[in-house]
């Protein structure tokens, strides 16, 4: 139930990159994904990284969520979560930037990596544990 539901919220950040909508209070998640990447943490091709995110947030959660390749999924969105944390800080602010909810969301994807999938998975059912 962990590993669905983790998908599913992850998923809820990915849909509106995918469609072009606004999500929360920004206008343009995946104009805010490219800003991130190229001006907070300087790395060249935002926009295709942007774009690996958005794949990433919509169906690798969709995969963590039926447990297929959960394992690398997982390993992943780690990364992506480091990543996030990054570039909130250095001052980690808790409160005005929320940089509690990827530091959780990087914890549990990485206790899904390390942990597996889960019985209840499409891995198991397929017999493709990884």
């Amino acid at each position: 139930m962990l590993r669905f539901a983790f998908g599913a919220v992850l998923f809820t950040h990915g849909l509106p990159k995918a469609l072009g909508t606004s999500h929360g209070s920004m206008a343009d998640p995946m104009a805010g994904s490219v800003n991130l990447i190229q001006n907070v943490m300087g790395l060249p091709f935002a926009p295709q990284l942007a774009f690996l995110v958005m794949l990433l947030e919509t169906v690798g959660a969709l995969m963590l969520a039926i447990g297929l390749w959960a394992r690398p999924v997982a390993f992943i969105i780690t990364l992506q979560m480091a990543g996030i944390s990054y570039a909130l800080g250095p001052t980690w602010p808790w409160i005005d930037r929320g940089i509690e909810f990827p530091v959780l969301m990087g914890f549990l994807a990485l206790y899904i990596a390390v942990r597996g999938s889960g019985h209840f998975a499409v891995d198991r059912k397929l017999r493709l544990v990884i």
